[in-house]
Parts: C-alpha cells; sequence; structure tokens
C-alpha cells in the first residue's frame, strides 16, 4: 500500500496519512521545500534534515538543462548528487514550459523549446518526460501536461486537457528502471466541466497520486479556492491528492480543509531571501525601520536556530549590509515555520479540531499582515 489515511477530521474533509516511499515514509499533510536545481535555496541539505524537513522537490526541466542528466546519473541519481537522504518529488516542468511562451511550441506530440539559459532547442514528449526524472531516480515523478494561464478559451482549455489525457496514457506505458510512483495532473483551468472529465479519464489509468495542476496562474485567491474546493473531491479518496505551487500559509489552510494532502511553493526561501518572516504573529518585513532597534527574536514561540541566536535587529543589519548571512537565516527559519505549521495541522486534524486551529491561525495571522506591509 502506498497511501494510507490514518484519520479524517470529524468537521471537514481534512486527513492525515502515511505515504510509503522508497526513501522513508511521509506524513502528510506535508509542505515540500523547492529545490529546483538540485538545491534548496540558501539552504545545505543538513539542515532541512534537521528541521524535519520529509521531502523535497525537484525540477526535471531545469535539471535536463543543466548540469544534464548524464552527470548526474554518472553521480548515482539526484539523492546522490546533492546528498539528500530524503525522498524527492520532481515536477515535470510543465509549468516552466508554459512560462516560456516565447520560446515553446507544444504540439500533439510533445513539446520543442528553446533553452532560457544558452538558446538551445530541445525536445520533451511524455516518455521523454519519464526517462529524465528515471535518470535522477526520483521517488515520486509527475506526467507532462500542458498548463494554460488564466483567462483562457474554453475551446482552448478544452484542447489542453485531451492533450494532457493523451500525454498521461502515453506515460502509463513508460517503463522505468527505478522504482517509484508516478502522479497525473489535473488540468482544465476554471471550467468544472473540464476539471470533472480530465479528473475521471486519469482516475480510469490508476496513476499512484493525482495533482490539482493549472492554479495560481493569474486567478483571484477565492477563484484559486473554488477551483480546489471542486477538484480535490473528484480525485481518488485512496490516493495522495497534491495541489501545485499552492504555498502561502492562507492556502495551505484552506486546501486541507477540502482534504489535500501535499503542498510546495518558493514562498517560504524567496521571501526569505528578501527579508520577510513568516511568523505566528503574521508575515513581517524586517528590513522595516521600525526592527532597527527591536532586540525580540524574530518569532518568540519558534525554536529554529535564528530565534534562539538572533534578534530582529540583527537580521535587520544583515540585509541593510548586504551580508548573505542574512537571507540564509530568514530562509531557515520560514522552512521551519511551514514545517511546524504542517505538525499543528497534522495534530489538530488527529484530535479534530482542524477547523478551529485554522481559524484561531488565520485571525492573528491575517490581523498582523495589514499592519507591516
Amino acid at each position: 500500500m502506498a497511501f494510507k489515511i490514518v484519520h479524517k477530521d470529524k468537521n471537514s474533509k481534512a486527513r492525515t496519512g502515511l505515504l510509503y516511499t522508497n526513501r522513508g515514509i511521509i506524513q502528510t499533510p506535508v509542505f515540500m521545500p523547492v529545490g529546483t536545481q538540485a538545491t534548496v535555496k540558501a539552504l545545505p541539505p543538513n539542515a532541512l534534515e534537521e528541521l524535519g524537513c520529509q521531502i523535497i522537490l525537484g525540477n526535471a526541466y531545469h535539471l535536463y538543462l543543466r548540469p544534464g542528466t548524464k552527470i548526474i546519473r554518472a553521480a548515482g541519481g539526484l539523492h546522490n548528487f546533492m546528498n539528500w537522504h530524503g525522498p524527492i518529488l520532481t515536477d515535470s516542468g510543465g509549468y516552466q514550459v508554459f512560462s516560456l511562451s516565447l520560446l515553446r511550441k507544444v504540439t500533439d506530440e510533445g513539446v520543442k523549446f528553446q533553452s532560457h539559459i544558452d538558446g538551445s532547442v530541445h525536445f520533451i514528449g511524455p516518455r521523454e518526460c519519464l526517462r529524465i526524472q528515471d535518470d535522477l531516480a526520483s521517488d515520486i515523478s509527475m506526467v507532462l501536461d500542458e498548463c494554460v494561464g488564466y483567462p483562457s478559451d474554453y475551446d482552448e482549455v478544452k484542447i489542453s486537457v485531451r492533450r494532457t489525457l493523451n500525454w498521461a496514457r502515453l506515460s502509463r506505458e513508460f517503463k522505468k528502471s527505478n522504482p517509484g510512483m508516478v502522479f497525473a495532473i489535473v488540468q482544465g483551468s476554471t471550467y468544472k466541466d473540464l476539471r470533472q472529465y480530465c479528473a475521471e479519464e486519469l482516475t480510469n489509468m490508476s496513476f499512484d497520486g493525482y495533482a490539482v495542476g493549472g492554479v495560481s496562474v493569474g486567478e483571484p485567491a477565492e477563484l484559486i479556492y473554488e477551483i480546489i474546493d471542486y477538484t480535490v473531491p473528484l480525485l481518488p479518496e485512496n490516493k495522495p491528492r497534491y495541489v501545485m505551487g499552492m504555498g502561502t500559509p492562507e492556502d495551505i489552510l484552506e486546501s486541507v480543509g477540502h482534504g489535500a494532502d501535499m503542498f510546495d511553493c518558493i514562498i517560504p526561501t524567496r521571501y526569505g531571501r528578501t527579508g520577510s518572516a513568516f511568523t505566528s504573529q503574521g508575515k513581517l518585513n524586517l528590513k522595516n525601520a521600525k526592527y532597527t532597534e527591536d532586540f525580540s527574536p524574530v518569532d518568540a514561540q519558534c525554536g529554529c536556530y535564528l530565534c534562539r541566536n538572533f534578534t530582529r535587529a540583527y537580521v535587520r543589519h544583515l540585509f541593510y549590509a548586504n551580508e548573505m548571512l542574512g537571507p540564509q537565516l530568514l530562509s531557515l527559519h520560514n522552512i521551519a515555520f511551514y514545517i511546524n505549521m504542517m505538525i499543528g495541522i497534522r495534530q489538530a486534524i488527529a484530535e479534530d479540531r482542524f477547523i478551529s486551529f485554522r481559524d484561531d491561525f488565520l485571525c492573528g495571522y491575517s490581523r498582523a499582515n495589514a499592519n507591516d506591509v
């Protein structure tokens, strides 16, 4: 059994589970720090392990271009290459291809694109996509899908859903040389009938897990939540459900309440590199002048290395002195915040109090955000 539901919250659709991988058991709901290019920016792998990080995310598109799968395969796979001992999920790169609208051409066979690094021309189809991830020795591989932006015409989205389904069928025929799971991705933009059709067809193909893709590509928050609320229940209950690219605390709490199990986003480390800290009192912009002589911890309720040893004033000084330690410390703290939030979520679900946990969390968090811009 690759996935086991442990407990369902009595007052919501939230659930806890165990996801069994070749490199360990993952407790869900889980947040996956993004290590796009074989590194979670500003953080060494041992720091992530000490924080209790269960799984990280890599990106097949970026690693295929640099350093190339030949090098990573020669190193013994992505885990050996970057010295990360836990599970790795690799994104197919479909979103990255979508973002290169001026450098790519999508056909029913796959995607022909120019490298954003050197302009060289490449082709990736559904089989090639899984072959790349097989070379990386990924624990969880994502199939190639076509992601469209918002807003998109219904007929355009219908074509993209058909293409996504055809690619998924071809992906099922690929024979991996390494053990590991393969997840499919539900597309359909904001059109509920297309989302339902895509989910039903993918479910019939019996993948190891399912993801909600094509969200957070320009839609307003209320529409994103509506899509997730509608799509997640369409996915098999006995398989892990992954909402891709959703990463604010508000987004994660909302999605967990609809029954989602897995999340990833660049937000914790990106915000950390630019001076913002996620805390139990809200998101703080530590570059603000009011922190110049603030000698309190970044978050008194956090026990990470930063909060045990340094002050808000010191962090602000590091950023204004252009010292790299500032982004490193805040990135570490933000990942710690997310991991601890997920621990709190799992505990709340286990005790059938997820709704009150969510509401209490957001009450203080959102109020503080409004006062610290």
